[in-house]
């Protein structure tokens, strides 16, 4: 069973993505779990068409598997996608982040203030769901900074298996320490006006990914699938 609660506020099919796409990227559902669109459409009292949609949407962004005649099940974290991804955010907000730090404002310095204070008080909390969505939230106000918005749209199209490893990292408070120093030193960089600085710390938090993996392969095997070894970008 899915689990799935909504709070119908919006169209059914929306809400149903997002709670279910949420549920698949932190984990609750977990490589190799069944899901069925009966199940799920008994469940939550609907036609099976707007949970077919969704299921559809999800198989193409590579977290379900869909076979016919056996069954719908989690899809694994597929490794070729991590990096692909990883590949297309560090070139797009290696870029941004140095527009970012040349037209950085007071108010700016305010705001991404407020984004630390969110994440430190999500950590002590122990709300990893609020530190990635400030995490996030963070990423996007620095792009909207570069006046470029529309870049993290793009990105928030890919990234969809880079996020199922970023929330399994969260699981580590020693990671949580270190994203943390990161983003620091981002954000220090960009108040800065220093391009080149913010530029490399960001490289140096987006490439962090691979040093997850390497530790999320021996302990959460079950969730990957892929070479390790591809080329990294």
């Amino acid at each position: 069973m899915a689990g799935v609660q909504l709070a119908r506020n919006e169209p059914i099919g929306r809400e149903l993505y997002a709670a279910l796409r949420e549920r698949i990227l932190t984990g609750a559902l977990k490589p190799g779990d069944a899901i069925s669109e009966i199940q799920v459409a008994d469940e939550l009292g609907v036609s099976r068409t707007p949970v077919r949609e969704v299921f559809r949407r999800l198989a193409d962004e590579g977290l379900l598997r869909i076979l016919p005649q056996v069954g719908t099940f989690i899809s694994p974290i597929q490794l070729r996608a991590v990096y692909d991804s990883q590949f297309v955010r560090e070139t797009l907000e290696c870029r941004t982040v140095r527009i970012a730090s040349e037209r950085q404002t007071r108010q700016d310095a305010d705001r991404l203030e407020d984004f630390l204070t969110l994440q430190t008080r999500a950590i002590r909390d122990g709300n990893l769901a609020g530190f990635f969505r400030a995490d996030d939230d963070m990423h996007t106000y620095l792009i909207g900074m570069a006046g470029r918005p529309a870049i993290w749209s793009l990105i928030q199209g890919v990234k969809a298996q880079l996020d199922r490893v970023r929330f399994l990292s969260l699981e580590s408070g020693e990671w949580l320490d270190r994203i943390m120093e990161q983003h620091r030193a981002i954000i220090a960089a960009v108040l800065a006006g220093d391009a080149d600085k913010a530029e490399a710390a960001m490289r140096i938090h987006l490439q962090s990914v691979f040093q997850t993996i390497e530790r999320l392969a021996e302990t959460q095997k079950a969730f990957f699938e892929g070479e390790r070894d591809l080329v990294r970008p």
